[in-house]
């Protein structure tokens, strides 16, 4: 059965703060590039682009598409982000993620919610709608739609949010919790941190990037296994939170961000660069020691919070993860230069056509195999990032995390040197 490498978080052009690069084409290039197979649309909910989408895709009977006279093996699935901003027990900001068999199924959805928000105002539009109402509105259209909530655990925009989620799956989706299959981690959170949470036992978790330019894409993804790739079978893996060998359609892995690399894994203040950990947090009440504001609680402190479950706990079943670095950021911290900078693209385009696909070269090519063209130092920092042995200065309120690969004395010193 084909494993499929999937990324169905993505935005359009037509999304706030996203590249104008943000077309099909570039997708697909950019899918080439890194390895991926399967590429959510994003925001079909936006007139313009959904325009784009009939023009440029076309349908067979899986639920998947493909783009109009390609020859390569992508395929897109219909996907969208709402942002729902509701009253229910104070003020609730929450992002979803919705997925749909067809064209016409989203041409239905997107009648029904223009007439509850204003859809070309942006491509993840601002509904003013309970998010169990938005999902009434889904399944109403057809029961073959999905729903799975984005990065969960973020402050602002999360389920589990500290400032305007909900303590649990429950209590957000009350009698329509079993008809959400799964969780997005989001890019400050991982498996194991959500395992720590038993009412997600009955949940598959899955990971996207939620890329706002192409090279972006795939920074956190899920593989499936398919008897045949189709919209059906990637909805029925989607509701196998433990799966067997023996099932013919399951998440494999997802890989991952380090979370701490994300922009909300710690708590802080980024008004006055103040980054804490919980017990930090804890110790200050709570409150900005610099200027007595509200601290931003982060994705570890709410973990803890709603945990009912010790850090470290591994359940039996599910699919195994890896954390990674785009490739990119490891040549740029290898040669000690940008990540977008000429010298660190030409690297990258000449190791991509050495060994066929970023996910390649990151999970499966052998180190030795590597060694005989590629850079030593960049060699290295791919086994560092295989073996999670890094150095993290953790996100925090809106601020990316720090990763270091190398000191300035290692880089040097290998610089100089062969390893192998």
């Amino acid at each position: 059965m084909p494993r499929i490498i999937a990324d169905l978080e993505i935005h359009s052009r037509f999304s706030r703060a996203v590249s104008k690069d943000m077309n099909l084409a570039n997708l697909e290039r950019w899918g080439l590039l890194k390895g991926i197979d399967l590429i959510g649309t994003g925001d079909f909910t936006h007139p313009t682009w959904f325009s784009e989408l009939k023009t440029e895709l076309e349908e067979d009977n899986s639920g998947l598409l493909k783009r109009k006279g390609s020859a390569s093996n992508i395929r897109f699935l219909l996907s969208a982000e709402i942002s729902c901003i509701f009253g229910r027990n104070g003020t609730r900001r929450l992002h979803t993620l919705i997925y749909a068999p067809d064209l016409t199924t989203v041409e239905k959805v997107n009648a029904r919610l223009a007439t509850i928000g204003k859809l070309k105002s942006d491509g993840r539009p601002i509904i003013g709608i309970d998010i169990k109402e938005l999902l009434k509105v889904i399944l109403d259209v057809s029961p073959h739609c999905v729903m799975v909530p984005a990065h969960v655990w973020t402050p602002w925009f999360g389920m589990y949010g500290s400032n305007s989620g909900f303590d649990s799956l429950e209590e957000c989706f009350e009698e329509l919790a079993d008809q959400i299959p799964a969780v997005e981690t989001g890019l400050s959170s991982d498996p194991p941190m959500n395992w720590r949470l038993s009412e997600l036992d009955t949940k598959t978790i899955v990971s996207y990037s939620d890329a706002h330019s192409p090279r972006n894409i795939g920074r956190e993804a899920t593989i499936f296994e398919f008897e045949k790739p189709t919209y059906a079978n990637y909805v029925r893996a989607l509701h196998i939170p433990n799966p067997k060998p023996s099932d013919k359609n399951r998440i494999v892995m997802t890989t991952e961000f380090f979370p701490e690399e994300g922009m909300y894994h710690w708590d802080g203040h980024r008004a006055h660069n103040l980054r804490l950990s919980p017990a930090e947090t804890r110790k200050a009440k709570g409150i900005c020691p610099k200027c007595g504001g509200k601290l931003t609680v982060g994705v570890a402190h709410r973990v803890d919070k709603l945990a009912d479950r010790p850090e470290g706990y591994a359940p039996k079943g599910r699919p195994p993860f890896i954390r990674l670095i785009q490739l990119s950021k490891i040549i740029g911290e290898a040669l000690d230069l940008g990540h977008l900078t000429k010298t660190v693209e030409a690297e990258y385009h000449g190791i991509i056509s050495n060994f066929g696909s970023e996910f390649n070269i990151l999970l499966n090519v052998p180190l030795e195999e590597l060694a005989k063209s590629v850079s030593p130092i960049i060699v290295e920092g791919i086994r560092r990032v295989r073996e999670g042995k890094l150095h993290i200065e953790p996100g925090y309120d809106g601020t990316y995390g720090i990763v270091k690969i190398f000191t300035d004395a290692e880089r040097k010193k290998m610089g100089q040197s062969t390893l192998f």
